[in-house]
């Protein structure tokens, strides 16, 4: 079973149907049990880091995401919240990744919006995705790059397109949205 965690953010249900399309059955929870012996765990994400943080925090939600040992995939804010910190309203996250995650200088191209290809990739996650591949972002944060990143994207600058340590993952652009680079990924992490 791939848990989807349930949380003050949007998306779920596209990575949810996407999931399924590749075979996997799927639940969206926030039930501690269901999270702690499910086989992966995708944070999705469309929101704000603040009110995310929040709810996990008031749920106890934090603390499990911290303590799990299987694959664990952060998408787009799911990924942002991974991290140690937000400059969007200044927010303390999760502290998994040590990047911080910072506005994109004010230019009229913010938000980061369309489909956009990497610099360079590495890592279980993009087996056979390319760095021409295109995925889909839309997002005004951005993670810093650092010794945990597994691809980079320029938009106005670097950043962490992917991240990973450990059993923990994030993209932050949307796989489920990304067509066949996007569903390659998203396989790759569920055959993990």
């Amino acid at each position: 079973m791939i848990a989807i965690l349930k949380y003050n953010a949007g998306n779920a249900v596209s990575v949810e149907n996407a999931v399924q399309r590749l075979g996997y059955q799927t639940v969206i929870t926030d039930d501690f049990a269901l999270l702690k012996t499910a086989a992966k765990v995708i944070i999705p994400g469309v929101g704000a880091a603040a009110p995310a943080m929040n709810y996990l925090k008031e749920k106890g939600l934090d603390d499990i995401i911290k303590s799990l040992t299987q694959p664990v995939l952060g998408i787009c804010l799911g990924m942002q919240l991974l991290c140690d910190w937000s400059e969007e309203s200044d927010t303390q996250t999760l502290g998994i990744f040590k990047n911080k995650v910072l506005k994109f200088p004010p230019k009229d191209l913010v938000p980061h919006t369309g489909w956009n290809n990497f610099i360079s990739v590495k890592g279980s996650l993009f087996e056979n995705v390319q760095p021409q591949d295109n995925c889909y972002f839309v997002h005004s944060y951005y993670a810093e790059l650092s010794e945990e990143t597994t691809a980079v994207t320029d938009y106005i600058l670097p950043f962490s397109a992917a991240l990973q340590k450990d059993n923990f993952y994030g993209t932050q652009f949307h796989p489920e949205k990304s067509a066949g680079p996007g569903l390659q990924i998203l396989k790759n992490f569920l055959q993990l």
